[in-house]
């Protein structure tokens, strides 16, 4: 898919992080590696720490908590709102929505557009996707974006492929109507058939969860999960990756018109560092205008990881200033997309953390 959005503009950015951190070198001593063996993965994937949830906290929560405190500081008022969208892999229920749950206890009006998109890596792009074709029918409302996942509760702490890179987190997005604004370019591509790279076999209809489901075994290669964990097959997605997102990137800076210097910061997705730093040199990227820094701060936080990159790196610019930024995201699907648009001149950008 290819489209275009005119008059379409990102006004304020909220994170949300969970207060409690998870240390690397503490969590050595889950796996059933040499220690000195897993601390080189420190070193060459960028781990350090990762942000992770209370074992009761859902999505809703850090959704209503962070929607509340933009509302409570006025960033936004409850009747600007025409439309909330809720981007995660983590619903509170099969039934009803987190995003009806977060327009009920933010007492959201009842003719505020709730949909919750299922979706991982690519979460913010699309979810940019969809306010912006829903403004098109919404002259003078606002539309708030939230993409978040609390993936720590689906992963084994024994499973050292995966649980040192995951981080649990929220972002809260508001997208409205503003004239004169740049165009903003999308491209987006998937392809099912690679999708269980990346997967949670039990606990839904197709295999529901059971005692059988939960019970840990050994992998056959040290890494301990059940089949009611989720995992990544690491090498399949690195090459997906590698194969898939550099022509991609260069078929839409074709399209957009624009060239690499033109791009004032990349805005990617953050698996890791190695996998970014590998993607940089194949796309012919430059390192100083990509941030590969969020997994050691807060963990891959799935589809709210471009949003708090650009906090985690560019909040002050971004109040201040306008910058063209390149979007990209990867991962679960398997789904591959980019996205330019300008960003800046933002009326509020913050983090701040709960106890949840």
């Amino acid at each position: 898919m290819q489209t275009r959005f005119i008059d379409k503009a990102i006004t304020s950015i909220l994170g949300v992080l969970p207060e409690t951190v998870g240390l690397f070198d503490d969590e050595v001593g889950n796996y059933t590696f040499p220690p000195k063996q897993t601390l080189r993965l420190k070193r060459m994937m960028g781990f350090k720490q990762h942000r992770l949830a209370k074992g009761t906290t859902t999505v809703s929560d850090f959704g209503t908590y962070g929607l509340r405190y933009m509302l409570d500081n006025g960033w936004i008022r409850a009747d600007e709102i025409g439309a909330l969208i809720v981007v995660t892999l983590c619903p509170d229920y099969f039934v009803p929505h987190v995003s009806n749950i977060v327009q009920a206890d933010c007492g959201l009006p009842t003719d505020t557009i709730c949909m919750d998109i299922a979706q991982g890596c690519c979460g913010f792009i699309l979810g940019l996707m969809q306010a912006f074709l829903l403004l098109e029918h919404m002259e003078g409302k606002k539309a708030v974006l939230i993409n978040g996942d609390v993936l720590s509760h689906k992963i084994s702490k024994r499973d050292r492929n995966d649980y040192p890179l995951i981080g649990d987190a929220a972002a809260i997005t508001v997208v409205e109507n503003r004239k004169n604004t740049p165009e903003v370019y999308f491209e987006f591509h998937n392809d099912g058939s690679r999708g269980n790279a990346l997967k949670i076999p039990a606990g839904a209809f197709r295999m529901p969860s059971s005692p059988e489901t939960a019970e840990m075994t050994d992998q056959g290669d040290g890494n301990f999960r059940a089949l009611d964990h989720m995992h990544m097959d690491g090498g399949g997605v690195f090459n997906f990756v590698q194969t898939e997102v550099p022509p991609m990137l260069e078929h839409a800076f074709k399209e957009a018109g624009l060239s690499v210097n033109e791009i004032d910061c990349f805005l990617f997705h953050q698996p890791n560092r190695f996998m970014l730093q590998k993607l940089a040199e194949k796309a012919q990227l430059p390192f100083e205008k990509l941030p590969m820094n969020l997994v050691e701060n807060y963990g891959n936080p799935s589809g709210a990881s471009i949003p708090l990159t650009a906090i985690l790196n560019y909040r002050d610019e971004l109040l201040n200033e306008k910058k063209r930024c390149c979007l990209s995201a990867f991962g679960s699907g398997l789904a591959w997309g980019a996205m330019f648009m300008e960003i800046g001149g933002l009326e509020h950008c913050e983090m701040i953390e709960t106890d949840l």
